[in-house]
């Protein structure tokens, strides 16, 4: 039979009704309606307002859980960083602005990210490039590639004379740990950069500025630990103490969740940084004997599958069985599979303009007195035989956390 058009349009309309009263099994969830976008949108709004789904809608997620959870009440980020992030200038563009707003405590990079920054302190040229170029013709004309990142063969000369002169002084040789080392090395670029009029140039020397930690979890892995080594052969004392590194982190951890406070990773990457960062709550209960329960919130900027049984691509829901997250705050965690290039510098639009500057927690200048606490509490607690087993989590049964729970879709 066929309908009459008022009759049609009165019937549509009553499908819409019903469909609107219906709309109670959707009621934890935000409508999909975005508005156009306009030409004068800040960065922060289109995120909120636009990246409504996929790896979008867990950027947006991302950046609301730094935003709303990690940031407020005195909370302790840490920041990993893997990946050739400081040669594409995310140093200057992005770390240096969080860092100076107080947005980042502590951090867990690779040395190469470190080696890379010295170029921007010490006001040395890296050029955008091309991915497609004759790379035995870039050889020869003493041209280095970092994809599509170029720059001349003298800039690691050069950065390599300044590592090996700066760590000839006489307060680097000594056995230290990596927080220490890049302290010291970070004074040196901050002084080369106020030599050369430079302003917010350097991870290394804002760290030094701010009293950031800087830790490496593998000291060897790059060209500064390179260079460590070359100087061991003119008799140079200066050795990383890795045991001091596993301790520092662990006691910078266990201050914030003695003290009620929260502990945030806000990974950009994977590999060994990410690791680093999570062991630190295994430390604490597995290996000291002090009840805790893990990280209270996880965010992950990554490419990495889980399904190749790789630390960096494992989700939040499989750090909860080593107990590196804690299983209440599941649901918040959030892994973003997006290039760390493009989500860091939204990420850093977002907070810088959602959230007011922090103070400086400084926790390097805290070092000592943090390690104090953790190797008392340890010494109270711990034990040489084995560590009685962890405590059963009131509320936790069996599959009630899983992946689905968490936000690493």
């Amino acid at each position: 039979m066929r309908l009459q058009p008022m009759v049609l349009a009165w019937t549509l309309w009553g499908m819409g009704a019903k469909h609107k009263s219906g709309s109670k099994r959707f009621a934890n969830y935000p409508r999909l309606n975005p508005l156009g976008i306009g030409r004068d949108i800040s960065a922060a709004d289109l995120i909120d307002k636009t990246f409504m789904a996929y790896n979008g809608g867990r950027l947006r997620e991302a950046a609301q859980l730094v935003s709303k959870k990690m940031l407020p009440r005195n909370g302790t980020v840490g920041v990993t960083l893997t990946g050739a992030l400081t040669p594409a200038g995310l140093g200057k563009s992005c770390l240096i602005p969080l860092m100076k707003a107080g947005f980042i405590d502590w951090i867990v990079s690779t040395g190469a990210n470190l080696y890379h920054d010295l170029h921007y302190g010490l006001d040395m040229h890296l050029y955008a490039g091309s991915p497609f170029l004759d790379d035995l013709e870039l050889r020869e004309r003493s041209v280095i590639r970092i994809y599509d990142v170029l720059f001349d063969y003298d800039v690691l000369l050069d950065t390599d004379a300044f590592i090996r002169q700066a760590i000839s002084g006489s307060e680097f040789q000594k056995s230290m740990g990596s927080d220490e080392f890049h302290h010291l090395l970070g004074k040196y670029v901050y002084e080369r950069g106020r030599k050369l009029n430079l302003k917010d140039s350097s991870v290394l020397a804002t760290a030094y500025e701010c009293g950031i930690p800087i830790f490496t979890s593998s000291p060897g892995d790059s060209s500064i630990g390179m260079n460590v080594a070359a100087m061991a052969l003119r008799d140079s004392s200066l050795t990383i103490d890795p045991n001091r590194d596993v301790n520092q982190t662990t006691a910078i951890v266990y201050d914030a969740k003695s003290r009620g406070l929260a502990s945030s990773v806000f990974i950009l990457g994977g590999g060994s940084p990410k690791n680093f960062i999570l062991q630190t709550e295994p430390q604490i209960q597995e290996v000291m004997g002090i009840e805790e329960s893990g990280h209270d919130y996880f965010l992950q900027i990554t490419d990495a599958r889980p399904d190749t049984g790789g630390l960096s691509g494992a989700t939040p829901a499989e750090a909860v069985s080593w107990g590196k997250v804690a299983p209440e705050t599941l649901p918040d965690c959030v892994v973003a599979y997006v290039d760390s290039t493009v989500a860091l510098p939204l990420l850093t639009a977002y907070l810088l303009t959602r959230n007011r500057p922090r103070r400086a927690k400084r926790l390097y200048d805290k070092r000592n007195k943090l390690l104090k606490n953790l190797a008392d509490k340890y010494l109270e607690t711990g034990t040489v035989t084995k560590i009685k087993g962890r405590k059963k989590i009131k509320g936790a049964s069996s599959g009630s956390h899983n992946n689905n729970k968490s936000k690493s879709r």
